[in-house]
């Protein structure tokens, strides 16, 4: 054999060798797609399935409006599957925002007994007002977020 069939043959070893290496890691990137996308449908089931207990809990009286509205909020945000057309959340937003200079946890607890007292009334008056609209929000999201797959 000649000079020129070796490196031949040998160039064919080495495009093989690479083709086969980028194959490999081709493959290695769509698994890694393929399991984000799995861990963002269940990531986004899970969120699903707790809006619509947070949404039932409201119903309920379990859980109070403006707290309810304020977590079902955030958990929406985070929602990133499909939705179903005709749902109706943003007075959610509205009261998050109205909501948002209010202290939590433990500033909360450190308020002076007369700041408190201004904040739990402008959470009522909220409550009041939106009462209706979050209630017809949560009855909504209460039968789920997502289309129901028939």
């Amino acid at each position: 054999m000649s000079a020129t069939n070796w490196l031949a043959i040998a160039g064919l070893i080495i495009i093989t060798a690479l083709a086969l290496y980028a194959y490999v890691l081709w493959r290695k990137v769509w698994d890694a797609r393929q399991a984000k996308a799995e861990q963002e449908r269940g990531r986004n089931e899970r969120l699903a399935q707790d809006i619509q207990f947070l949404a039932q809990s409201l119903l309920n009286g379990q859980l109070p409006l403006v707290e309810g509205s304020i977590r079902i909020k955030v958990l929406l945000d985070n929602y990133s599957g499909p939705r179903r057309t005709d749902l109706d959340v943003g007075v959610f937003e509205v009261i998050y925002n109205a909501t948002a200079h209010i202290p939590t946890h433990q500033q909360w607890k450190d308020l002076p007994r007369t700041e408190r007292q201004q904040h739990e009334q402008q959470m009522q008056a909220l409550e009041q007002e939106h009462k209706e609209e979050v209630e017809r929000a949560a009855g909504q999201l209460s039968t789920g977020v997502a289309p129901s797959q028939s």
